[in-house]
């Protein structure tokens, strides 16, 4: 039986590299992202390589309830059972101390990371599969396990991821729904570029002189877990760089 995986901000990013490692090992894809060219786009590149697959997109913005609501619950009969559920949406806004910080940053860090994540989880758990292996992975961070200086709010909000996850765990296990946290360290994807409103720059600083994790290698590191045999769940998985020991300590 083809699987199907439900990838949310699949546009870019840890999203998008999920979608291109699972479209080669032949997995359907249900990709949603506010950028819908991008979508459309992607699309088209990886059933030109795969044209076994299926995959549909649709555009969408996590942080509205109705728009989700009604998104989902839209969704074409053929692709109302999901196997996998990849709550990927999530963003950073700023890198100011708590007493410096804009309302409007953390605004879009709460309604996209734990909002988010939860509108979807609440409009996306009824079509999952559990007859034939139901998985939720949530991606949190290192800033969910520890909290660094002016990571204040994103840190707060990954910390949530962490909580929300562990209370899933608990919520469906009656179903035998797998949940599983992948938390990465520092990935060189449009993340700082995004968290520093578009400052390319400053957004490059951050990796000089250290060989940061790619998408490639968070995607590659979800397929492992989802592909671990019935009995078997990866709970909570923490994938640094190797030049890396904790949010700040970097050997550069």
């Amino acid at each position: 039986m083809t699987k199907t995986v439900f990838i949310t901000g699949a546009s870019s990013g840890i999203g998008r590299a999920c979608a291109e490692v699972l479209a080669k090992e032949g997995y359907n894809l249900l990709l949603c992202a506010r950028r819908l060219n991008r979508l459309e786009a992607l699309k088209d590149e990886l059933l030109n390589m795969y044209p076994n697959i299926q995959i549909h997109i649709f555009e969408l913005d996590v942080r509205n309830a109705e728009q989700v609501q009604s998104q989902i619950d839209g969704l074409p009969q053929e692709w109302r059972k999901i196997n996998v559920l990849i709550n990927n949406a999530g963003l950073s806004q700023g890198l100011d101390s708590i007493q410096d910080g804009n309302i409007g940053d953390w605004d879009r860090m709460i309604d996209t990371n734990v909002k988010g994540l939860l509108y979807v989880s609440k409009s996306a758990i009824p079509l999952l599969d559990i007859d034939n292996g139901a998985h939720i992975i949530n991606l949190g961070s290192i800033a969910g396990k520890e909290v660094y200086p002016n990571g204040n709010v994103y840190c707060a909000t990954k910390h949530a991821v962490d909580a929300l996850t562990k209370a899933m765990r608990i919520d469906l296990l009656p179903k035998g729904i797998k949940v599983t946290s992948i938390d990465p360290g520092m990935v060189e994807t449009e993340f700082s570029e995004v968290r520093f409103h578009g400052d390319k720059e400053r957004a490059k600083s951050v990796y000089n002189g250290v060989q940061p994790l790619t998408g490639i290698d968070i995607a590659e590191t979800i397929l492992f877990v989802i592909t671990r045999p019935a009995h078997v769940n990866i709970n909570d998985l923490l994938i640094m760089p190797t030049a890396q020991a904790t949010g700040t300590i970097v050997n550069r």
